[in-house]
């Protein structure tokens, strides 16, 4: 039986008073950061007044945000832990009503900005000390001038936030609310499965027969709300197709990859040359796959069962987080710092529970310190998640340290880079340490499966999205039936003979809730190649690449994306890297079949 939220040791549970004692205080604060909206409101229509009065509104928005955003958090952490709670579901409502409010009174300050002369704001940027500090993002604030709409227009949007944004609460509310699995009978004995314990053990189950029937389990119940969500997610992009007309953009495609701030080169690149030069490698990954395993076919749930079955390394919390953390060391005392409080001082939530959102996640609201959550099943695999997100967490902690809050909005095309580079790093110590030829092995396989969630299952999610935005733009309905079938026809493209594609496979386009967050799925890529790379230099330089590394996680946003990845060493402006990358996936494929 799953734990309700209450039962859980709270040891295993994140600290979630370093933000408020409780939700009465969560109310107080809440109702302060609306009577704090007219100290805002009250710059609107002066910004063309002076420099000092725009660096005096901006500086009153940073400060209202940062209030928000600690406000926000709270909710849509006590909502991630359990969001069957009705009381939590409360307080996320209270919390994107709240949002909305925020973002509907501050949309003056964009349109007003937008709409000063020429040059005026560049002028002011250079002659005024205070401006010169929020250089960036008034830089990228600018670059929205083609495609501004009229302020009434954009205030009347900024109010339909809270609609806007209902696709992604829906496909949220009903995940953790919702759908239910049914549970899985082995011989006779009930096994529990729910979308989280599905994902974060019985997919990796050893035993073909758990796996498989935990697999059916996992696609009857997404599979029951298939025409729902597919609704929902239909809406979603409706709505970006809609808005990318209103505002001016070619496609919706160009909107969000603007957001980003890349184009559709770097975008195309990723999605074209890693399905094209990655699919031989992981064909043959597949088909040793089915030999070791001794299956006749391959389905689409055996992709992340255990090569050697007997070999199942288990590993508790206190020793996971030792392991995590000593790899991470080679990142030097600054970064290490932040990795020791988080386990200290209970940023993780790692237990498991009725209502708890699947996956993992970390967020870092500025003034406050990291959240990550998780769910802790004692398979070494464990440690690939938790230095995943402790990536996220090292990476906007040094930014938000070091640059101002409206300088702290990574793009997307970036994020994934100091996540997956943890996991690198990790892979490497433990491949090193290895004395046991099996271990070796494992780490090998578990950085396959890295490889396999960034460049192969988000990617598939990515070039779904490419082809469904293009058939919807050219009139196509998106329906449950066309999204199975879409998603179908990539895992075929991509995998060939070598896996047999039933029509739960199909249903995997009701996974994630990456379809929300505009073009985040195939970022996921751009981190990994760029995490690739620096991996390779950090083992060949040593700390003057340590020293590089941390720099560019400190400098925020105040760089762009590609300049980003150019301080890591790359252009991205070509395949080159990515070829690389998807190289050294062949390696470890090469390696893993020398071990068999």
């Amino acid at each position: 039986m799953r734990l309700q939220r209450h039962e859980v040791p709270v040891q295993e549970t994140w600290n979630l008073t370093d933000l408020f004692q409780t939700d009465a205080e969560w109310e107080t604060a809440r109702k302060a950061v609306v009577d704090q909206i007219p100290q805002l409101t009250a710059f609107k229509g002066r910004l063309g007044e002076s420099a000092g009065l725009l660096l005096e509104a901006i500086s009153t928005l940073e400060g209202l945000m940062e209030q928000l955003l600690r406000v926000f958090t709270y909710a849509s952490l006590k909502s991630a832990q359990d969001g069957s709670d009705t009381e939590n579901q409360e307080l996320m409502g209270k919390a994107y009503g709240l949002y909305a409010q925020v973002d509907a009174a501050s949309s003056f300050l964009r349109s007003e900005i937008l709409l000063l002369p020429e040059g005026t704001v560049e002028g002011w940027v250079e002659t005024h000390a205070g401006l010169a500090a929020y250089r960036p993002f008034l830089k990228k604030l600018l670059a929205d001038k083609p495609y501004l709409l009229h302020p009434q227009t954009e205030e009347a949007l900024a109010a339909l936030g809270e609609v806007l944004d209902a696709p992604f609460v829906i496909y949220e509310r009903a995940k953790s609310s919702d759908i239910t699995c049914p549970p899985v009978v082995i011989n006779g004995k009930e096994i529990a499965n729910s979308l989280s314990l599905y994902e974060d053990d019985l997919e990796t189950s050893a035993d073909v027969n758990v796996r498989r029937a935990g697999y059916k389990s996992f696609a009857e119940g997404l599979g029951q709300f298939k025409n729902t969500l597919a609704a929902t997610w239909a809406t979603e992009v409706k709505k970006n197709i809609v808005l990318a007309k209103l505002k001016g953009f070619p496609s919706a495609t160009d909107m969000l990859l603007h957001k980003q701030g890349v184009t559709q080169e770097p975008y195309n690149n990723l999605l074209d040359t890693i399905r094209a030069e990655l699919a031989p490698h992981m064909r043959r990954y597949a088909e040793l796959r089915k030999k070791v395993l001794g299956l006749d076919h391959l389905l689409y749930c055996d992709l992340e069962a255990p090569l050697d079955p007997e070999y199942d390394p288990r590993i508790g919390w206190e020793e996971g987080a030792k392991t995590t953390l000593e790899a991470l060391s080679v990142l030097g005392p600054e970064y290490m710092e932040l990795m020791e409080r988080s386990i200290a001082e209970r940023w993780v939530d790692r237990c498991d529970n009725v209502g708890k959102q699947t996956g993992a996640f970390c967020t870092t609201p500025y003034g406050s310190h990291s959240y990550v959550l998780m769910t802790w099943t004692g398979q070494a695999r464990n440690l690939f998640t938790l230095a995943h997100e402790l990536g996220h967490a090292g990476h906007f902690e040094l930014a938000n340290r070091n640059q101002k809050l409206l300088n702290t909005d990574v793009s997307t095309y970036f994020v994934e880079a100091p996540s997956t580079l943890n996991e690198m790093l990790l892979g490497d110590k433990m491949i090193r340490e290895a004395t046991d030829p099996r271990m070796k092995r494992w780490v090998i396989i578990s950085l396959l499966m890295t490889y396999h969630h960034n460049f192969v299952r988000h990617l598939s999610e990515g070039e779904l999205q490419r082809r469904i935005y293009a058939l919807a733009e050219a009139g196509e309905q998106v329906t449950a039936e066309l999204l199975s079938e879409t998603k179908g026809a990539i895992l075929k493209e991509f995998w060939g003979d070598s896996l047999e594609l039933d029509e739960a496979a199909k249903l995997t386009w009701l996974r994630q809730p990456h379809y929300y967050m505009g073009l985040y799925p195939y970022t996921y890529s751009a981190g990994l190649v760029a995490s690739t790379a620096v991996a390779q230099t950090i083992r060949e330089e040593g700390q003057p690449a340590v020293d590089r590394w941390l720099e560019v996680l400190k400098a925020g946003s105040t760089k762009t994306p590609m300049e980003l990845m150019a301080m890591a060493g790359l252009d991205m402006s070509t395949a080159a890297p990515i070829k690389k990358a998807v190289a050294y996936v062949g390696s470890l494929v090469d390696e893993l079949e020398k071990l068999f």
